[in-house]
C-alpha cells in the first residue's frame, strides 16, 4: 500500500465540469468504442462502450480558491477525460496510471511551479517522497509526458 494517494476529481467538481467545463464550453458526451481513455473521475482507463466526455479542466483553480493561493499564469487548463455520468470514483487508494513514464510537477503554497521530474514506469512512494523533500512543496501534479496533460494531484500524507 502506498503512503501517497492519487486524488481523483471531486464529485462536485465533476458535476460542474459535466455541465460547463473550465473553458466555458458545454461538453458533448461520446461512447468510447475502443476504451483506454484515462478517466480522472475514477482513475482507471475507460472500458469499451462506456460514455465519456472530454472536458477542459484547470487543476489549480479550485485548490487556489480554497487555500487563498494566486497561481497567476500557472492557472492553466487542459483536456481531461471523465465519465459522462456520475460514477463510483476510484476503487481503491494509492497511485494510478503508473504504467508509463510521467512527470511529477511540484507546486508551492502560492501556486507557483517549483520544478518537475521525469519518473519511470512503476513510480511510487520513493519518487513522491523525493518530490516532497522540499518543505516549500505543497502539492504535486502527476502529468503525461507526451502531452503534459494532468492526471491527478498528490498531497502530503
Amino acid at each position: 500500500m502506498s503512503t501517497y494517494t492519487a486524488r481523483a476529481l471531486a464529485p462536485e467538481v465533476l458535476a460542474e465540469l459535466r455541465a460547463t467545463d473550465d473553458a466555458g464550453r458545454v461538453p458533448v458526451p461520446e461512447r468510447d468504442e475502443e476504451g483506454g481513455a484515462p478517466l480522472r473521475c475514477c482513475l482507471r482507463h475507460s472500458r469499451a462502450g462506456e460514455r465519456t466526455v472530454l472536458v477542459s479542466y484547470a487543476p489549480l483553480r479550485r485548490w487556489a480558491a480554497a487555500t487563498g493561493a494566486d497561481p497567476g499564469p500557472y492557472d492553466e487548463q487542459g483536456p481531461v477525460f471523465v465519465h459522462a455520468e456520475e460514477c463510483a470514483g476510484p476503487e481503491g487508494d494509492g497511485l494510478a496510471f503508473t504504467n508509463a513514464r510521467r512527470v511529477l510537477r511540484r507546486y508551492s503554497a502560492d501556486g507557483r511551479i517549483l520544478g518537475g521530474e521525469l519518473v519511470e514506469e512503476g513510480f511510487g512512494d520513493a519518487e513522491l517522497a523525493k518530490a516532497f523533500d522540499d518543505p516549500a512543496v505543497a502539492l504535486v501534479h502527476v502529468r503525461a509526458v507526451e502531452y503534459g496533460c494532468f492526471y491527478y494531484e498528490v498531497r502530503r500524507p
